[in-house]
């Protein structure tokens, strides 16, 4: 922010906008985070407190072929929708964006909870989705307003520990909430909490325009980011699911989402405020930063979500016992992140504790490799923590370093281009990962029984026996028993050790994928530049070389 957007210390312009939380009382800056912690809960909440009703709701609305886009449709548009909030707030101001998101938010929690059928389930769980896209693009820039990025650090833990605390609560908040009362009110309770986050913003929020602009919305930029990214996230959601991988509807999305992000390149071009600006990958600080938390975000999946099914298929832990065992990883990322922050507060320096970071990820992915059928629950969970602890420094430290190699007028398109990447790298960590992981349970499989084996075993069985959700499912194992039983199979624990055994060396192939990814980020890290942090809310960069607008 240029010298002539301070004209007083209150904070205000001659025309009464507030250009600089720095420049407010502490109680001001206080009401701000707090406002922005809240919308990030609710947001945070939702993502871990749907999961535990889904049953209940399915048994409820029916719909069974459907459920899966109770997700699917809230992660497309909250993913898609990131970049283009985040563009928005540097246009229109934080507070306006994000009262916004939170309002979108209440509304579509108010009408999922009233929804007859799946269908009006899922399109309200879209408006849901918009509106998460608001608050997660906007939670980090609101700290980026408040305090300079040498202060950031500490902060950005706070914010951190706030997510974490919803992925430990969500789960079990949503199934006291089904069990004893009803599914519908997971999505009513927040009601009472957006309304206090949205009362804290309104009130106590300064209302932030970085520039003085005359807004210019780019609706071509954001028709084809938006076709691309959704095409995009829906070929990675249904191949080797609904369609195989080479088949004509994948192939086809593919393709459709190449055309669209070429088309949004060239868009870009020529908009007079695009929503994603050509200069941000101008800058090396950027680029790398962009490219790294997109790798550890896939890295990350290969622990979250195959490390749980690792214990439950193969070591044979309940389904409680394996969703448990996130949460020590997710306490260690908590307190890994609160304590990076501090160290980039003390310290003034990034880029070592960036790698270090990523390094201790890359070691928590080797030693998911080390697990087999022996292994026991106790070695999963201090593996997952040590992985958890390497992913939680690099969150406050990526963030940081992107902030701080932009003028402060570009805070919010780089903050959510940064989130976007994650969000991004998720979905192809999931998907990839898990169609890899279907592909070599197959090959594995023919492995481990015997053919002959095989050949008494009747195809329904042998097509049970190829998901690796079988172990997991008493349905499905019981199923495979009944049928196994009926043809004068006496070996059923031939069968299941032989299908622990495929699905153990299947897993093995899984982590060693997801360990190459993490080994690829870590070389990506050390590309990374380091310039000073801001000790002002300047909105000039510490060094010169970095790339930023004229």
């Amino acid at each position: 922010m240029g010298s002539s957007h301070h004209s007083s210390v209150s904070g205000q312009d001659s025309s009464g906008e507030v250009v600089s939380l720095g420049q407010l009382p502490w109680s001001r800056i206080i009401m701000s985070v707090l406002g922005m912690l809240l919308a990030m809960l609710l947001a945070a909440l939702d993502q871990t407190i749907v999961a535990t009703s889904l049953p209940r709701v399915v048994a409820d609305l029916g719909g069974l072929d459907q459920f899966a886009w109770v997700f699917t449709a809230y992660m497309l548009a909250s993913t898609a929708s990131i970049p283009i909030m985040g563009k928005l707030s540097d246009l229109y101001g934080r507070k306006r964006v994000l009262a916004v998101g939170v309002t979108v938010f209440i509304l579509g929690s108010v009408l999922a909870g009233v929804s007859q059928n799946m269908i009006q389930l899922i399109l309200f769980r879209v408006v849901q989705g918009i509106g998460a896209g608001s608050i997660i693009a906007n939670s980090y820039a609101v700290v980026g307003d408040v305090f300079p990025p040498a202060q950031r650090g500490k902060w950005m833990g706070v914010v951190g520990a706030v997510f974490a605390l919803a992925i430990v609560v969500g789960p079990l908040t949503g199934g006291f909430v089904t069990d004893n009362f009803s599914w519908r009110w997971i999505f009513f309770l927040n009601l009472p909490v957006g309304l206090i986050a949205l009362a804290v913003i309104m009130i106590g929020m300064a209302d932030v325009r970085s520039r003085q602009i005359a807004p210019s919305i780019d609706y071509l930029g954001i028709t084809t980011l938006v076709a691309s990214v959704v095409s995009l996230l829906l070929a990675l959601t249904w191949a080797g699911k609904e369609f195989p991988w080479y088949s004509p509807e994948i192939i086809g999305l593919l393709l459709l989402s190449g055309i669209m992000a070429i088309s949004f390149v060239w868009v870009e071009r020529w908009a007079k405020e695009p929503v994603i600006p050509r200069y941000l990958f101008a800058n090396p600080i950027f680029t790398v930063t962009v490219l790294a938390t997109f790798l550890t975000a896939i890295g990350m999946f290969a622990g979250i979500m195959f490390v749980p099914l690792f214990m439950q298929g193969v070591i044979g832990s309940s389904a409680t016992n394996a969703g448990l065992v996130l949460m020590p990883m997710m306490l260690s990322g908590v307190l890994s992140a609160v304590v990076a922050g501090f160290i980039i507060s003390r310290t003034g320096h990034y880029r070592w504790l960036a790698i270090f970071g990523v390094s201790v990820m890359a070691v928590g992915a080797y030693l998911f490799t080390l697990l087999d059928a022996n292994s026991s629950s106790i070695e999963a969970v201090r593996f997952m923590v040590v992985a958890g602890a390497g992913l939680g420094a690099t969150l406050p430290t990526f963030m940081i370093c992107a902030q701080n190699a932009f003028p402060q007028h570009s805070l919010g398109v780089v903050t959510s281009s940064v989130q976007f990447s994650r969000n991004i790298g998720g979905a192809v960590g999931t998907s990839v990962l898990g169609s890899f992981l279907v592909t070599r349970l197959g090959d594995w499989m023919s492995n481990s029984f015997p053919p002959e084996a095989l050949d008494d075993l009747p195809p329904e069985v042998v097509q049970e026996l190829g998901d690796p959700n079988a172990l997991m499912d008493p349905n499905a194992m019981l199923r495979i028993r009944e049928l196994v039983e009926g043809e004068g199979v006496a070996d059923l624990q031939m069968v299941e050790e032989g299908l622990r055994g495929a699905l153990a060396s299947a897993m093995h192939d899984v982590f060693l994928l997801g360990l190459g990814v993490t080994i690829l980020a870590v070389l990506v890290t050390l590309f990374l530049k380091e310039i000073p942090l801001r000790n002002t809310m300047s909105d000039t960069p510490a060094a010169t070389d970095v790339a930023h607008p004229e």
